[in-house]
């Protein structure tokens, strides 16, 4: 089930499907073990998740903590990545829960978190200052210098379908910097690079001193979406289980 080259064995078709079903069987012995106990063993494992920059920076840190104040022993691996990425990796099961800001029809589970909308932020500088106003419409700004996420992002997939839908064309727009950071996208706005559309979640719109102006988008019609994705087919571990639940939970569902 393993193919071995001259430089590094790679899994064959068989060996994929193989893993796939050692890893149920392995979470679903943990899950039964579980079960019989009553509950009585303690949750202290660890849970991998993958997740894009929105909600691995702005969403999934303080479920996290909230989640160890009850239960001390856990670990977690939190990698974050673009939405596709994230929604690749848990299809391929090298991750357990994920967390995205698109929905796929792909097979997996996906439970909507919370909505949000974008907002335009630009350098602090006395060009903007002076505008003095509150929000413009997409084409009033679309020819400005932009830093942009990279393409499997779910902020960019977004700015792409506002365009298209008004008749801009996206082909025509300055890009002057393109990055895998939500952070980095900030920074750069901060520095005088040039403007950008972003997450109003992460716009630290509260915070006085953030570095750059935001407005609102007048006709940016579409509103974001966070997503806890899973795949459904497949027994996670007890630990990832019960963070699974206690976000939901979190976020309103009744299970």
């Amino acid at each position: 089930m393993i193919d071995r080259g001259k430089t590094e064995a790679l899994p064959t078709a068989e060996g994929k499907l193989f893993y796939h079903y050692a890893v149920n069987l392995l979470n679903m012995r943990e899950q039964a073990v579980y079960s019989i106990h009553n509950f009585s063993l303690s949750i202290d494992g660890t849970v991998d998740i993958r997740c894009s920059s929105i909600p691995g920076e702005y969403i999934v840190p303080s479920v996290m903590a909230d989640f160890k104040k009850e239960y001390e022993k856990v670990r977690f691996v939190l990698t974050q990545s673009d939405s596709s990425t994230a929604t690749e990796s848990i299809k391929s099961h090298q991750g357990e829960i994920g967390f995205t800001g698109y929905k796929e029809n792909n097979g997996l589970t996906y439970r909507l978190l919370k909505r949000d909308r974008a907002v335009l932020i630009t350098p602090e500088n006395s060009r903007f200052a002076k505008l003095e106003r509150k929000s413009f419409k997409l084409s009033e700004f679309i020819n400005e210098p932009f830093v942009l996420r990279e393409s499997g992002s779910a902020t960019r997939k977004t700015l792409e379908n506002e365009l298209k839908s008004k008749g801009l064309a996206y082909t025509s727009m300055d890009i002057v910097l393109r990055v895998n950071s939500m952070e980095a996208v900030k920074q750069s706005v901060r520095s005088g690079m040039g403007i950008s559309i972003i997450s109003e979640a992460a716009a630290e719109r509260e915070n006085t001193d953030r570095g750059f102006l935001v407005f609102d988008i007048e006709d940016y019609e579409t509103t974001r979406e966070f997503y806890m994705v899973y795949d459904d087919r497949i027994t996670m571990s007890p630990t990832a289980e019960t963070f699974k639940i206690f976000t939901l939970e979190r976020y309103g569902y009744r299970l």
